[in-house]
């Protein structure tokens, strides 16, 4: 059979092609995001509305989450990751087609589902093909393969000087290229972590149990994006920055992340995750404190943007790994399964609360909040053993 006739790929190799998944999973999300935010504008679709209809992707990733473990044990990690990435292709496709707000937000919660199902099984193959003594660096790799992408992704934008439809086009052509790398060069496998009888019982509740601290990172970096995306530039604009500065300080708070992600994950790797975790939670925390007190100075802004940036930019990827090395390897699915539901909460939760305290605290109360929870984050980590457990790998 042709199949039998496939090059055997190598652990390392596997790692890379989840990678450039990964990559153009972030390319999608990061040229999605704006572009429909643009036709929506165009149509006159008031703002409220705009962002209510972005919170789709979100519905679409928190609802698949509950059902993306079931689906990894009948299926494996193979075909999961083909089925995401084809609902993501096919739904892309369809955006420029029907230019209705409604079918766009269906269109939206599709590709949020799809987005879940790759992330969770690129996710736990690449912790799965990682040694522990490069887990942290691998996982770090694989969050600013993400970010690249996510930040590269608006730059399609400019296809629309060929037509409306012809960034949607390049995007999918990139995805079929990757759909056809993944079907010829990754092997079919099952996730032996949960496969048949080696489910454990009360999974869930253990989970939190033994490394509720590690699973709190995931919540903090979905509440911290979103907030910032959202709020931030309400707050730029009432402390009387221009609007360009807006577009220009953003990206740096993700430079910022993308620079230290790396060096971090190795550091981590090195020394102690937990230490990690609780340094960067203190130092980002004091970071965001202050912000507020350079007022709008931008080119002050712009530095403690990178600097808080890269100390808290890397929570997620260090979250995971650290989750890694607690759990026993049965029990890593559902700890990817809770910190994918954290993060989709903390990015509902974020720009809401943020946005309450602009309007009825101060202005600059969502630093306030962000640097709150990063220190109380950071005080709980010294309550917690982090005891690995001997049956973990």
């Amino acid at each position: 059979m042709l199949a039998s006739r496939r090059p055997t790929t190598s652990s390392t190799w596997q790692f890379v092609i989840l990678i450039v998944v990964v990559m153009f999973t972030g390319l999608s999300q990061g040229l999605l995001l704006p572009l429909l935010t643009i036709f929506l504008e165009r149509m006159g679709v008031p703002s409220d509305v705009n962002g209510l209809n972005a919170t789709a992707l979100y519905v679409g990733v928190f609802g698949m989450m509950f059902l993306v473990e079931r689906i990894l044990i009948k299926v494996g990690y193979k075909r999961m990751l083909l089925g995401g990435m084809i609902v993501v292709t096919v739904a892309l496709g369809l955006f420029p087609l029907f230019p209705s707000i409604g079918v766009w937000f269906v269109l939206r919660i599709i590709v949020g589902m799809g987005d879940s199902a790759l992330h969770y099984a690129t996710q736990l193959w690449a912790v799965s093909v990682s040694p522990a003594n490069r887990r942290g660096r691998n996982i770090s790799l694989y969050g600013m393969a993400y970010g690249v992408g996510f930040s590269f992704g608006p730059l399609g934008i400019n296809l629309l000087k060929i037509s409306d439809a012809a960034p949607f086009i390049a995007i999918v052509c990139m995805f079929l290229v990757v759909i056809m790398i993944v079907w010829w060069k990754l092997p079919s496998q099952q996730a032996d972590a949960v496969h048949g009888a080696e489910r454990p019982e009360k999974r869930y509740r253990r989970s939190y149990q033994w490394a509720w601290f590690a699973l709190l990172p995931p919540l903090l970096y979905g509440y911290m994006e979103a907030s910032m995306n959202s709020n931030f530039p309400i707050y730029a604009l009432r402390i009387g920055l221009e609007q360009h500065w807006i577009s220009y300080l953003l990206p740096f708070f993700g430079i910022g992340g993308l620079i230290l992600q790396l060096p971090l994950g190795m550091l981590s790797d090195r020394v102690n995750r937990k230490a990690v975790l609780i340094s960067c939670g203190l130092l980002g925390g004091g970071g965001f404190f202050l912000i507020p007190l350079v007022g709008d100075n931008p080119w002050a802004i712009l530095v403690l943007f990178m600097l808080v940036g890269g100390l808290v930019g890397s929570f997620f990827s260090l979250g995971l790994a650290y989750a890694a090395d607690i759990l026993p390897r049965a029990y890593l699915p559902s700890s990817n399964v809770i910190a994918s539901i954290h993060f989709s909460i903390g990015s509902i939760v974020g720009p809401n609360l943020g946005g309450l305290g602009i309007e009825y605290v101060s202005i600059g109360s969502m630093f306030y909040l962000l640097g709150m929870w990063y220190i109380l984050f950071s005080l709980l980590g010294f309550r917690f053993r982090g005891k690995i457990r001997e049956t973990a790998s």
